[in-house]
């Protein structure tokens, strides 16, 4: 199925654009009127780079303030339109995008609308052009499909049809199944966007949070079906103003952008895709250091032991139950201190979950490997960690374990069990990008935003994971562009007894964050506690939170470059990550900083 995507979606030129929508994948564009009117290259040229890119122009827009106006404005909208029109024709795009009317002029005809519209579509039918009309959620009195596509069909002419956006038809609530009453080859175009759900002005909404189908809370796909129903056969489009996305790279962007196209079709039932294989557990998390060992102390005193080093690659296996990390300290190691550079994630068929990912875009990772070494099938996340569908001595499978030769070392502590979750702090314009690889390509399902107060703004936080909870990943993005731990990232253990891990760990000579004392002063207004318990979650610095479910309680190590440890304990029920924490965690991590 044809892809088309609206310049205004992307950052940069109108060749930066138009480059960047090619090598996602796109078929054709959208010209937006202000990127043509502001670029050096003529109509001419701009066709000439399209056609070189691979891209047709499937729409030029927009034309406002049409229809249903005083005669002598809609004769200047004529003069207006025959320019429009003639500089289309230089251009080589055959459909105009007429949005209805918001000009305080306005009447509600609609006879009149219609009246106008077919003349309009007559001039244009001169020109080879066909007329989209299109009911804008703030038109002054055409505001829904409906009513639109009630004036096309009373205009009645061959060179005008409708235009419907998924935006302005869920932003208002509107009944999609309609559109099935709309004869297919009426609907001139399909302009596709999503949004979070918010209560909000309507033109607030749509000019500046419009986000990717699929990464918001509308049922986009559910709509796409009513418009093929109808006998629709021209391109999926996307036309989403988003503030985030126009000053965000436009490679990438465009890249999430046709990733949430083939979603789209995949649930629309339009295409079929390799199917998701959801991993079933966290084999390893990978760190990469210039000094091992500043975090093989930290590792250490947490109770983990060197058990293995990798045969060929400066690689060093520490675990611990069925907690493993990788301390990788070869030369791709950064020179701004530790982070968290790979996860391995246990997977019922790794190559079907490659598979899966290539097919929806993300990087497949080529890997330097000695010829004994294990074949690993890997992609990078939007953020660039890398992501290896692996085997953990399964006998229907190799397992990456066998990269690696035992050390010996003493027995590992008992503490820690496996790893409960990893935090990955996102690249501030790429959360929503996240949100959608990890649910779409991984399988792993989403759960609610929590906005987090930090110090210096705002953390926001997205956890995704699969069913039992194996596997948990909270996506979060920092409080600015330039905040300095929009990198920081962290790793999870969980254990049966966090009071005596965190005995343990201080007994190793380990550093747990210090947390103030007011926060425990809180805690015994929330909660009641046995005799003691309080006191000794203020010695140690252990955080505790409950809900309906269960009990939560976790504490964190110091900061070792972009990286600290958890330890956590989970009673009963509780799924969570002590949201209700963090701001006095990143408070605590803050001290001692400079001022930004």
């Amino acid at each position: 199925m044809r892809t088309s995507i609206a310049t205004v979606s992307l950052s940069g030129s109108l060749t930066e654009k138009l480059t960047a929508a090619s090598r996602a994948g796109f078929d054709g564009v959208e010209i937006f009127e202000n990127d043509l009117l502001a670029s050096p290259l003529t109509p001419e040229e701009i066709r000439a780079r399209c056609a070189d890119l691979g891209l047709s122009i499937d729409l030029y827009q927009p034309m406002r303030d049409i229809e249903a106006v005083p005669e002598d404005e809609f004769k200047r909208n004529l003069r207006r339109a025959r320019h429009k029109f003639e500089l289309m024709r230089r251009l080589g795009a055959d459909t105009v995008l007429v949005c209805s009317s918001v000009h305080p002029l306005a009447e509600d005809n609609d006879a009149l609308a219609a009246h106008h519209l077919r003349q309009l579509a007559a001039l244009a039918q001169d020109f080879g052009i066909r007329v989209a009309y299109e009911a804008l959620a703030w038109g002054r009195h055409v505001s829904t499909y409906d009513h639109a596509w009630r004036i096309v069909e009373a205009a009645d002419h061959p060179a005008l049809g409708t235009c419907l956006d998924s935006f302005h038809i869920l932003a208002r609530g509107s009944d999609p199944k309609g559109i099935e009453d709309i004869p297919g080859e009426k609907i001139f175009f399909l302009q596709l966007a999503d949004a979070p759900l918010m209560a909000m002005d309507v033109l607030q909404w749509s000019r500046h949070y419009r986000c990717f189908p699929g990464q918001g809370g509308f049922d986009v796909a559910g709509l796409v079906k009513h418009v093929f129903a109808a006998g629709y056969d021209g391109p999926l489009s996307l036309e989403v103003f988003n503030d985030v996305f126009r000053q965000a790279e436009a490679g990438p962007t465009a890249v999430d952008a046709h990733r949430s196209l083939l979603v789209l079709q995949e649930s629309a039932g339009l295409a079929a895709l390799p199917e998701p294989v959801v991993p079933t557990g966290v084999a390893f998390a990978e760190l990469v250091t210039p000094d091992a060992d500043p975090v093989g102390a930290l590792l250490r005193a947490l109770g983990f032991a060197r058990t293995a080093r990798h045969r060929s690659k400066p690689v060093d296996l520490w675990q611990q139950g069925e907690a493993r990390v990788l301390v990788n300290t070869g030369p791709a190691a950064r020179r701004d201190g530790t982070q968290l550079a790979a996860i391995g994630l246990e997977s019922p068929d790794p190559a079907g979950a490659a598979r899966r990912a290539e097919s929806l875009l993300a990087p497949v990772l080529p890997r330097r490997r000695a010829p004994e070494d294990v074949a690993l099938e890997a992609v990078a996340a939007p953020d660039g960690t890398e992501l290896f569908f692996c085997a953990t001595d399964r006998p229907e499978l190799t397992s990456w374990t066998h990269d690696f030769e035992p050390l010996d070392h003493r027995e590992p502590a008992r503490h820690v069990h496996r790893v409960d979750h990893l935090a990955l702090t996102q690249p501030w314009h790429q959360f929503d990008e996240a949100a959608l690889f990890h649910r779409t390509v991984l399988g792993l399902s989403t759960c609610d935003s929590v906005d987090v107060a930090d110090p210096y703004g705002l953390f926001r936080s997205r956890p995704v994971t699969n069913a039992d909870g194996s596997v948990r990943i909270a996506l979060s993005v920092g409080p600015a562009p330039t905040d300095d731990t929009v990198r920081a990232q962290h790793i999870a253990f969980t254990t049966d007894d966090v009071v005596a891990a965190a005995r343990a760990f201080r007994a190793a000579g380990g550093r747990l964050l210090a947390v103030p004392t007011n926060y425990y002063d809180d805690l015994a207004a929330r909660f009641e506690f046995a005799d003691g318990e309080l006191e000794t979650y203020r010695e140690l610095g252990i955080l505790y939170d409950r809900d309906a479910d269960g009990d939560f309680r976790h504490c964190y190590t110091e900061t070792v470059g972009r990286v600290f440890f958890e330890l956590v304990q989970r009673d009963g029920g509780y799924s969570g990550y002590g949201a209700q924490n963090a701001p006095v965690r990143l408070a605590a991590q803050h001290v001692g900083r400079p001022p930004r």
